[in-house]
């Protein structure tokens, strides 16, 4: 038991020892450590091949975005590998009776990212538990690709979004892609998922996306507020971007848990800190003369990352713009009624006083809590959306 549970634990699963308590290994917790070990639940796919993902119905489609390619093949052969999204409509991308869980989403769209909305109903709730851009769900929140390489999220050449939250759901599942563009989009896609019991204590998952641009003067960027119950908040992602010159990162992110007022209980150090790095994210090196020159230096790794700088090109597009992430995998923030998150925008004065910045931040943060949930802020529009 002592080294199942600790597996669980290392591999960032949400669930407790409850689950092992069943009697049965239902799949919910596979790894290399278990995976040669036989489960009651069924594995099923939804895609564009089958919108159901009802078993042995797969590559049926007789018409569909391949069938000009598969025209002297037929049946069988990709004749609907993707989707079009007309624009200002939703597309219901898969609605799975429960119980089960969501293991892995793969999908890559076109069009803008920012203006492609992704939501999650669990178990026929009117109002999502996601609700995100689809580009900011994965990292991708300016609109550009960056490899990214972690545990919860992959982002891979030719801009392939990968998701590997565990999503357990009771009674149902529902997800959409809203395309508030003015130009339809296609989406190629593949959400895969079993079906097979949910342990008692399985939360749910929840994602929500906020924009601020620019932040007013002295304020802080609020994260999350709002969230009532019980649960654990498992990660955070921002496309940050700075409008002054100099150093942005100084400012402290906090979390306020179960009744904190005015003062959080955990509060980190520093903008760099809190996304496991240090000193501005610099590599420092000499160059041909022998003169010292720093730079921001990307990374990625399984639960942190600076994915992606852009530093802009001295001409039109001058902004800097960065791209983080820091999964809680290992080290989930547990909170039991409720959960606010913030974070400062700090730079350095001259004469070595902190500067309030007014930086633009779009920020997507996930965690899992009981059901309800609160509703959510109003979504904003697509010119506030935009990147620019």
């Amino acid at each position: 038991m002592k080294n199942k549970l600790l597996t669980c634990l290392l591999m960032g699963l949400t669930f407790s020892a409850a689950t092992f308590s069943q009697g049965k290994y239902n799949g919910m917790e596979a790894n290399l450590s278990n995976i040669y070990r036989l489960s009651d639940a069924k594995s099923r796919s939804v895609s564009p091949e089958n919108f159901t993902g009802e078993q042995g119905k797969g590559a049926m489609a007789l018409k569909g975005t391949g069938e000009s390619a598969a025209r002297d093949l037929g049946k069988g052969w990709k004749l609907s590998p993707s989707v079009e999204i007309k624009a200002h409509t939703t597309f219901t991308v898969a609605e799975i009776e429960g119980p089960g869980s969501i293991q892995h989403i793969w999908m890559t769209p076109t069009g803008v990212w920012r203006n492609s909305i992704i939501r999650f109903y669990w178990d026929d709730e009117k109002n999502p538990s996601v609700e995100v851009p689809v580009g900011d769900f994965f990292g991708m929140g300016w609109g550009q690709y960056a490899p990214l390489r972690s545990l919860a999220v992959c982002v891979n050449p030719g801009s392939a979004f990968n998701c590997y939250w565990p999503m357990p759901f009771r009674k149902k599942c529902r997800i959409t892609m809203e395309n508030i563009d003015d130009n339809p989009m296609m989406l190629y896609y593949q959400v895969d998922y079993i079906l097979t019991d949910v342990p008692s204590d399985a939360a749910y998952f929840h994602a929500q996306f906020r924009r601020v641009n620019p932040l007013p003067y002295k304020s802080v960027a609020v994260l999350l507020d709002g969230v009532r119950g019980r649960g654990q908040y498992v990660g955070t992602y921002l496309a940050w971007g700075v409008h002054n010159n100099g150093w942005w990162g100084e400012g402290e992110i906090k979390f306020y848990m179960d009744g904190d007022t005015d003062y959080p209980t955990i509060c980190g150090t520093g903008t760099e800190d809190y996304f496991c790095g240090s000193y501005d994210f610099d590599t420092r090196t000499k160059n041909t003369n022998g003169v010292e020159e720093s730079k921001y230096t990307e990374f990625n790794s399984p639960y942190t990352g600076l994915a992606q700088v852009i530093r802009g090109d001295g001409h039109y597009n001058v902004s800097q713009r960065f791209g983080l992430y820091r999964w809680h995998i290992t080290d989930p923030v547990r909170f039991e009624k409720d959960l606010r998150v913030t974070i400062q925008d700090l730079g350095w004065r001259p004469d070595g006083r902190y500067l309030p910045l007014q930086d633009d931040i779009a920020s997507t943060v996930f965690w899992y809590q009981t059901e309800p949930h609160a509703v959510f802020p109003v979504f904003p529009d697509k010119d506030a959306l935009e990147v620019n």
